[in-house]
C-alpha cells in the first residue's frame, strides 16, 4: 500500500456517522446555554433600547457553531474545508459596543465546546462565567450608589462670559482631575472642552455651574452620544 492508498482510507474514505442523540444533544445544550448567555447579557445591559434581535441572534450563532464544530470533528478534510471556507468569510456589521463583542465571542466559545462534546465543561464554565460577570456588573453599580465614582470618561463644552473665567477655574476645581482638551474665545465668550471622568455627584456640580452668572451653556459628551444641561 502506498501513501496515497493511506492518504485516500484514513482520511478521504474514513467518515464517522454522527450519532442522532449526539446532534440532538449539542443542539438542546447549545440552545439552552445560549439562553444563559441573553439572560446574563440582558441583566447586565446598561443601554437605554434592548436589542432583542441581538439576543435571538446570541441563542442561533451558539447552536449553529455547535453544529459545525460536531461536523468537522468527524472527518478531518471536512475540517480542513471548513476552515478554508470560513477565512474568506467578511463580517461587515460594525459591533458598536464592546460588550457586545464579549457576548458574541461567548456565545461562540459555548458552541465550540458544546460541539465538541465537552459537556460538563460548557456547564460549567458557562455558569461560573455568567456569575462571575453579574457580580462584577453588581459591584460597579454599588461603588456607583454608595459614592465611589467607577469612572465613565466624558467631554465636558462650556460655554460663559470670559468675565467669569476665573470663578469657572474654581468650581472646575471642585471636580475629578481633568485634563483641558481645548479653549477658544470669540468675542465676549469663551468656550472651554476638557476630558474627565465622572460619577453622579459630580453631574450635580456641573447642573449647578449651569445656572452659575455668566455661563451660556454646559455639553456633556459620552460614547453613547451628549446631553444638553
Amino acid at each position: 500500500m502506498n501513501f496515497t492508498d493511506v492518504i485516500k482510507n484514513k482520511f478521504i474514505e474514513e467518515f464517522t456517522d454522527i450519532p442522532f442523540t449526539d446532534i440532538l444533544v449539542s443542539l438542546i445544550l447549545s440552545f439552552l446555554l445560549g439562553i444563559f448567555v441573553v439572560l446574563i447579557y440582558k441583566i447586565t445591559f446598561s443601554g437605554v433600547v434592548f436589542n432583542s434581535s441581538f439576543a435571538v441572534s446570541l441563542v442561533l450563532l451558539s447552536m449553529v457553531t455547535s453544529v459545525v464544530v460536531l461536523c468537522i470533528s468527524s472527518n478531518l478534510v471536512l475540517s480542513l474545508g471548513m476552515v478554508g471556507a470560513l477565512s474568506i468569510v467578511r463580517f461587515r456589521t460594525a459591533v458598536k459596543e464592546v460588550n457586545d463583542t464579549v457576548f458574541m465571542f461567548w456565545a461562540i466559545t459555548v458552541g465550540i465546546i458544546t460541539g465538541a462534546k465537552f459537556i460538563l465543561v460548557s456547564i460549567i464554565s458557562t455558569l461560573i462565567i455568567g456569575v462571575l460577570f453579574v457580580l462584577i456588573s453588581s459591584s460597579g453599580n454599588l461603588l456607583s450608589k454608595i459614592g465611589i465614582s467607577t469612572g465613565n470618561g466624558y467631554l465636558v463644552v462650556l460655554l460663559y462670559d470670559s468675565r467669569v473665567a476665573p470663578e469657572i477655574t474654581r468650581a472646575l476645581s471642585n471636580l475629578p482631575k481633568y485634563k483641558i482638551k481645548s479653549k477658544s474665545s470669540s468675542g465676549n465668550f469663551e468656550e472651554l472642552v476638557i476630558e474627565l471622568k465622572m460619577g453622579d455627584k459630580d453631574f450635580e456640580l456641573l447642573n449647578k455651574l449651569k445656572r452659575a452668572k455668566g455661563v451660556e451653556e454646559v455639553n456633556i459628551i459620552s460614547h453613547a452620544g451628549s446631553s444638553i444641561l
